[in-house]
């Protein structure tokens, strides 16, 4: 079942190019587009129709945090433009400056680059039928939310808004992309994971897994884009309460998911809406999220 966002467009200065499960994308010239992190949220690739006041502004800081932290690894698609350059109208300025961010333009590669620490979610799922995820054999007998002997690279397809992501395997990527830009997506994504996971850990926060989403420059380079390690790409857990074996406490969107495996819900759209409980909870953990790592 196809889905589009009924969500009415926050800006009426720029013109609005893509509105995907959470972010705006506006045109702003032939180099630059705004991305606006809204305070919407999907799961199951499903737009629900409640939103998490704040969310987009949390999102926003996460990204710009991580961009900084690891340009020494890749280049990102962050851009010298200020919002005060892009944006004209004052009002609509003020409503977003939170939760925007001015980024070059540049030609999105086909594939999101997952890598995984841990056994959880779909990959476990793939674990349990397979013994493997994406092709890669894993050693017998793991208990749900594991950590693996090493992070592994999990790429999947990218969906539109409302289909659903696949996983695929490494070949896969090859085929799509080429086998030099596919081998420089699986290691620069496992070498940005890597690094992020051992600064979070030192925060308590174990990074179980995240998505990373990469772009070409016009010289053809490889270029970080899209939001980067956020509570809504990643799942971080509390070192703390961390115990293998079950679906472990979370900072990120596993709460709402949670909540919904409860319902009697068939996971297409619409979405049903989320309780004051379950909102107030999934902003106070994004909220503990953004306070831990950057403080």
């Amino acid at each position: 079942m196809s889905q589009t966002s009924n969500a009415i467009p926050i800006l009426k200065s720029l013109e609005l190019v893509h509105q995907g499960k959470v972010r705006d994308n506006y045109n702003i010239d032939e180099q630059h587009m705004l991305i606006v992190a809204t305070d919407r949220i999907s799961a199951f690739d499903v737009i629900m129709p409640t939103s998490i006041p704040g969310k987009g502004k949390i999102l926003t800081a996460v990204t710009h945090f991580w961009l900084n932290k690891l340009r020494h690894i890749i280049p990102n698609h962050e851009s010298d433009m200020t919002l005060e350059q892009a944006i004209s109208d004052s009002a609509e300025l003020a409503a977003v400056k939170d939760q925007a961010m001015v980024v070059k333009k540049l030609r999105p590669l086909p594939i999101e680059a997952i890598v995984r620490g841990y056994i959880i979610g779909s990959g476990w799922k793939d674990y349990q039928k397979t013994g493997t995820v994406c092709g890669i054999k894993l050693p017998a007998n793991l208990q749900m939310a594991d950590k693996l002997p090493k992070a592994i690279y999990t790429p999947s397809t990218k969906a539109d808004v409302g289909g659903h992501d696949e996983n695929i395997d490494y070949q896969s990527t090859v085929d799509l992309i080429g086998e030099e830009l596919a081998m420089q997506v699986r290691d620069v994504s496992i070498q940005l994971y890597q690094e992020a996971a051992d600064y979070a850990l030192e925060r308590g926060i174990i990074i179980a897994d995240t998505k990373f989403e990469f772009g070409l420059d016009d010289n053809d380079e490889l270029v970080l884009i899209d939001e980067v390690l956020t509570p809504d790409s990643s799942r971080f857990w509390p070192v703390d309460t961390y115990q293998s074996g079950i679906s472990p406490e979370s900072f990120d969107k596993q709460f709402v998911r949670d909540y919904l495996e409860t319902l009697d819900w068939d996971k297409n759209p619409p979405g049903p809406e989320l309780p004051k409980e379950i909102i107030e909870k999934t902003t106070e953990k994004y909220n503990e999220a953004l306070q831990r790592l950057i403080r």
